[in-house]
């Protein structure tokens, strides 16, 4: 329905336009043959003056009637039809008023019949050329035989017509009337193969177009393309996500600013050309509009004219970000995989000797007449034994940590038993140190082996306090869990002495510590356990400005939470 409401309101454009033509034409026309006439001939006559004006005047009032019958009959075909009439009869009445069969305004027949053409086809032309040969041959005829006599207004016209004369100008004019009405309808029929045609035409490239570009936008890889000149010209859907930055933000915006150092975009040595780049593909670091640091996966390739002309560059990228972490984290498994079968062996080929160690020490030491000082060694050895030991368990928990019995537990809780006993470990100063805890009323309910949270929190504790040997304040603050991520979020924070930028990269490697007594295996057991129970755990350190440790553990849905009191301890 739609489809053909559309070319009927666009043709009644079309017929409005003619209109208003019209009126221009017969008010320009009719000014230049006054013109003419006067300054050739003389000051026209009263009473052609007078038809002339109402020519004119009718001209106007057929054309608000016009209006008027478009509105009432909407179809275009039926207006034309009225319409070519009218102008056949009128121009007739123009051709009586200016002279006869000698009037030079027959030559306002063929106009109708080229716009009639345009609207109704080969069959309305030839219909209207039929009718305008009838008028003017029955007009002719009338005048020859003296029926009427036309307005004689200049003198020359005024002499006997000839049959011949009279025969010859009627069969011009109807003869000149269909070669315009065919002339005019191969040019219309042409023209409307013609847009046939083009309309086909731009519906393939439309589809084409659609196509590509749902193509673009579907896929997931980000597709920049930039120009000659180094301008980004378009910017796919993916891009938009990978990146943050809208195309309207970076449309035409130098691709150095946008991406610097980019090596597809450096000129000389440093710079490689697209055909390089294509064969390979690199990682590009990037920061996004929400300032995050990705690891872009990246390929140029040249951007050619279907002529084969370079025109630009197509970038393709990825975000590798994820990937590179798990591929990391992979070879990180690997390793613990490898170590882990290593350190069982290593624990069983160790621990056999200490037990025999441990044994004879015992037995020793019941022999009451050992001195102090052989006591004093022994005691000596059964402490390194102790800690020994304490160095394998934690080996072991690191590489493959035990799944231990899990019961329902309140952080809240667990949070103040570590807090109460890490108060007697050496590191603990009671006249330095101070101790701020910020828990909310509500239970921290979570499905988790109590010793191993509680090693957790003792590890991230104990490292507090030996960063701050001089003294310090320890806060530990507890969030409440939010619905949208339903996790539990611990924070510790000291005022130690920090941790430097290199030593924030590596600080959950196995084995790495900056204390001359650390075994550098306390913060790799925490991330391995929080890890095991779909946790997380960051750091945020600067020297000399303290250390934020905050854990992230997965809140137990199948319980509620109840309220409890909120304790400060100083």
């Amino acid at each position: 329905m739609k489809g053909k409401t559309t070319p009927q309101v666009h043709n009644a454009a079309r017929l409005r336009w003619t209109m208003f033509a019209r009126v221009l034409i017969v008010t320009f026309l009719f000014g230049i043959a006054i013109f003419v006439d006067s300054r050739e001939v003389g000051t026209l006559s009263s009473t052609l003056s007078s038809t002339l004006v109402k020519t004119i005047a009718l001209t106007y009032c057929l054309s608000i009637i016009y209006l008027v019958v478009l509105k009432y009959i909407p179809s275009p075909i039926v207006n034309v039809y009225i319409q070519s009439l009218c102008d056949v009869a009128l121009i007739t009445l123009m051709v009586y008023a200016t002279g006869g069969i000698r009037s030079i305004y027959s030559i306002f027949y063929p106009l109708v019949i080229i716009y009639s053409v345009l609207f109704l086809g080969r069959r309305g032309g030839l219909i209207v050329a039929s009718v305008s040969g009838i008028f003017y041959g029955f007009f002719a005829n009338l005048e020859f035989y003296g029926v009427i006599y036309p307005i004689q207004s200049i003198p020359i016209w005024n002499y006997p017509l000839h049959a011949g004369y009279v025969f010859t100008r009627i069969l011009i004019h109807i003869l000149s009337f269909y070669i315009i009405a065919f002339l005019a309808s191969f040019v219309a029929e042409q023209e409307k193969k013609a847009r046939v045609l083009l309309a086909e035409k731009q519906s393939a490239f439309d589809q084409l177009d659609l196509l590509h570009r749902s193509i673009i936008e579907s896929v997931d890889t980000g597709i920049m393309t930039i120009d000659l000149n180094g301008k980004i010209k378009s910017f796919n859907r993916a891009a938009i996500e990978i990146t943050g930055f809208q195309f309207k933000e970076l449309e035409n915006l130098d691709i150095k600013e946008f991406l610097p150092n980019f090596p597809a975009v450096l000129p000389g040595p440093n710079g490689l050309r697209s055909s390089e780049m294509a064969k390979t593909r690199f990682e590009w670091p990037f920061y996004s509009k929400g300032g995050e640091n990705l690891i872009l996966g990246c390929s140029v390739s040249s951007l050619r004219s279907p002529g084969g002309t370079t025109i630009g560059n197509i970038v393709i990228f990825q975000d590798l970000t994820q990937i590179i972490k798990m591929r990391e984290s992979i070879e990180k498994n690997r390793r613990f995989a490898f170590i882990g079968e290593m350190a069982a062996g290593l624990a069983h080929e160790i621990r056999n000797p200490l037990a025999s160690i441990t044994g004879s020490i015992q037995i020793l030491r019941e022999d009451h007449t050992l001195c102090k000082s052989n006591d004093k060694l022994m005691q000596i050895i059964l402490r390194g034994k102790d800690q020994l030991e304490g160095f394998l368990k934690d080996f072991l928990l690191m590489t493959r940590p035990a799944p231990g019995m899990r019961t329902v537990l309140d952080v809240r809780e667990i949070v103040r038993d570590v807090l109460e006993s890490i108060r007697y470990v050496p590191d603990w100063q009671a006249e330095r140190h101070r101790v701020v805890v910020d828990l909310p009323d509500r239970s921290f309910p979570i499905h988790a082996n109590k010793t191993e949270i509680r090693q957790v929190l003792w590890n991230i504790f104990l490292n507090a306090l030996q960063a701050m040997p001089a003294g310090g304040e320890l806060t530990v603050k507890a969030d409440s869990p939010q619905k949208e991520n339903k996790r539990v979020s611990i924070s510790v924070r000291d005022t130690g002495c920090g941790i430097t930028e290199e030593g924030l990269k590596r600080i959950f490697e196995p084995f790495y510590t900056t204390r001359e007594k650390g075994t550098g295996l306390g913060l790799a057991v925490v991330k391995r356990i929080v890890e095991s129970y779909g946790g997380a755990i960051e750091i945020r350190s600067k020297p000399l400005e303290g250390t934020i440790c905050t854990l992230w553990l997965p809140l137990d849905e199948r319980l509620e939470t109840a309220p409890g009191p909120m304790q400060n301890a100083g």
